[in-house]
C-alpha cells in the first residue's frame, strides 16, 4: 500500500497513526522552532512543550520521512562505541556517565511509548553476532565489563552452539546476547511522538523546507511560503542537512543504508529461523541487521552506498547479504525494499552542540540512532531550559571534521569504506 509523501516500505504500509499536517503559509512566532520531524526534533519539541515553552517544528516532507522512518529499528545499549572502546578513550568515569546516558535514552523511550500509549510492536532483546575470528573472547570480556564496573547484569557471551540455536545461520562463531536491547517500529514510533506533540501543544507543519534562517536573536527561520520567528533553533537534520548549515556539515558525512522485507513466512518457517522477536545484527564494517515482524516477515538490513542516489535496484542490491546469512530463504519472496539516509562521524561517537547566539544542533548518530536522538532531543530541551549539564556531556565529545570537509569527504571516506568492506568479505 503506497501511502502518499512517503516512500514506499513495510513501515509505510504498515503505519498507524498518520495524520497530515499543514504547510507553513504565513508568518509565525514561537520560543523555540525545531527543524526536523523525526527522532531528534520531535523528542525535543515534546519535551520542550512539556517544559512550558511554545514550539513549532518544520519538517520539509513528511513527519517520519527520514532515517526516523526507515531504520531497521535496533535500539543497542551503551553509546555507538562499546564501554571497552570508551574507557579506552575517555577513562572509566566519563564511558560511565555515558553508558547512563544513554541507559537513560532506553529508559525515556519506554516511558514516551507507555505515557503516550505508541503502538510500535517495542520488544526486548538483542544478538550481535561475531562473524570473524578477531572478535573471539570479545562478548565474554564485554559482558564481564558490564556486570562488574557497569552494573548491568543483563549480558552474556553465546558460544557457536548457542548462537545456532537463536538463529538459524552458520556464518557466526560467538555470539553476545543483551536481554535489555530494545527493537520498535520506527515509523510508528515516530508517528506517536508527533502525535504526543501535537497534543501538548506543539505546532508542526509538513512540507514546509527551510531555505535559511538568520544569525541574530531572535532569530527569523524561513520557507518558500511563510517564516517563524524564534529565541532558539533546533537543527534536527542529520543526514538530510544538506547545505542549510556550513558550521557543522563537515563534521558529518551522509551515507546511504538499505533494507528489504521477506512475504509473511507464517509463524512455524519465521521461528525457525529465528527463535524470537529480538533484533539481531553483526560485526561486520557494513552491519547486516535483521528481525522478525509481527506478520512473521523478516526485516533485513544490508549493503551501504557513498553517493547521492540509490541503486536501481535496491531488492536485487540487498537479497545477496540475506542469502550469505540465510540461504534457505533462496524460494522467498521479497515484498519490499526501500533505503534511507544516516550521518556518521569521523570516530562513530554522536555530534551535539550549540551554535552563536542561539541554534542547537544534535547529528552524526551512525547507526546508533534512535536512542541517541531521543535522548539528545531531550537534552537540548534541557539545556534551553536553562540545565545544560547533561548536554554539556554529550556536546563536549571531540568530533573532527572530514579531511577536506564537505568538498572532499566523500572520495576518502569511499576509500575508507572500500577497504573495510573489503576487510568483511576476507
Amino acid at each position: 500500500m503506497r501511502v502518499a509523501g512517503y516512500p514506499d516500505s513495510y513501515y509505510a504500509a504498515t503505519a498507524q497513526g498518520l495524520h497530515e499536517y499543514p504547510r507553513l503559509d504565513s508568518k509565525a512566532r514561537a520560543d523555540v522552532c525545531v527543524i526536523g520531524g523525526g527522532f531528534t526534533g520531535l523528542s525535543a519539541a515534546l519535551s520542550l512543550a512539556e517544559l512550558g515553552f511554545n514550539v513549532v517544528v518544520l519538517e520539509a516532507e513528511r513527519i517520519g520521512f527520514g532515517a526516523s522512518g526507515r531504520c531497521g529499528g535496533l535500539i543497542g545499549s551503551g553509546q555507538r562505541k562499546d564501554v571497552l572502546e570508551m574507557e579506552e578513550l575517555f577513562g572509566y568515569e566519563r564511558s560511565r556517565v555515558l553508558w547512563d546516558l544513554a541507559e537513560a535514552a532506553k529508559t525515556e523511550i519506554r516511558n514516551r511509548v507507555r505515557k503516550h500509549a505508541i503502538d510500535c510492536d517495542l520488544q526486548e532483546g538483542q544478538l550481535v553476532g561475531i562473524h570473524t575470528p578477531r572478535y573471539l573472547g570479545w562478548a565474554a570480556e564485554l559482558a564481564t565489563a558490564l556486570n562488574e564496573r557497569y552494573d548491568y547484569p543483563h549480558t552474556r557471551s553465546l558460544s557457536h552452539e548457542e548462537v545456532r540455536s537463536l538463529v538459524a545461520t552458520d556464518r557466526f562463531i560467538e555470539g553476545f546476547w543483551d536481554s535489555h536491547a530494545l527493537t520498535l517500529h520506527p515509523l510508528n514510533f515516530t508517528l506517536g511522538l508527533a502525535r504526543a506533540a501535537r497534543e501538548a501543544g506543539v505546532r508542526i507543519f509538513e512540507n514546509s523546507r527551510v531555505t535559511g534562517y538568520t544569525r541574530s536573536d531572535p532569530v527569523t527561520v524561513s520557507t518558500a511560503e511563510g517564516s517563524v520567528e524564534a529565541a532558539f533553533v533546533v537543527l534536527g537534520c542529520n543526514g538530510y542537512l544538506g547545505k542549510l548549515e556550513s558550521r557543522v556539515a563537515g563534521r558529518i558525512m551522509p551515507i546511504n543504508n538499505f533494507m528489504i522485507a521477506t512475504e509473511p513466512l507464517g509463524r512455524e518457517r519465521a521461528y525457525e529461523l529465528i527463535r524470537g522477536r529480538f533484533g539481531i545484527h553483526d560485526t561486520r564494517f557494513v552491519v547486516n541487521y535483521f528481525r522478525l515482524s509481527d506478520d512473521h516477515r523478516l526485516l533485513f538490513g544490508g549493503g551501504e552506498n557513498y553517493r547521492a542516489g540509490f541503486p536501481s535496484d535496491i531488492r536485487g542490491f540487498v537479497r545477496p547479504y540475506m542469502l550469505k546469512l540465510f540461504p534457505q530463504l533462496g524460494d522467498v519472496n521479497i515484498d519490499y525494499w526501500w533505503g534511507g539516509t544516516l550521518a556518521v562521524t569521523v570516530n562513530r561517537l554522536p555530534h551535539l552542540g550549540r551554535l552563536k547566539p542561539n541554534l542547537y544542533f544534535a547529528q552524526g548518530y551512525s547507526g546508533h540512532g534512535i536512542s541517541t536522538a531521543v535522548i539528545a532531543g531531550k537534552l537540548v530541551a534541557e539545556a534551553i531550559n536553562g540545565n545544560p549539564e547533561r548536554f554539556d556531556v554529550m556536546a563536549d565529545m571531540p568530533i573532527h571534521l572530514f579531511p577536506g570537509g564537505t568538498l572532499l569527504r566523500y572520495p576518502g571516506m569511499v576509500l575508507g569504506m572500500l577497504y573495510y568492506s573489503l576487510k568483511d568479505r576476507l
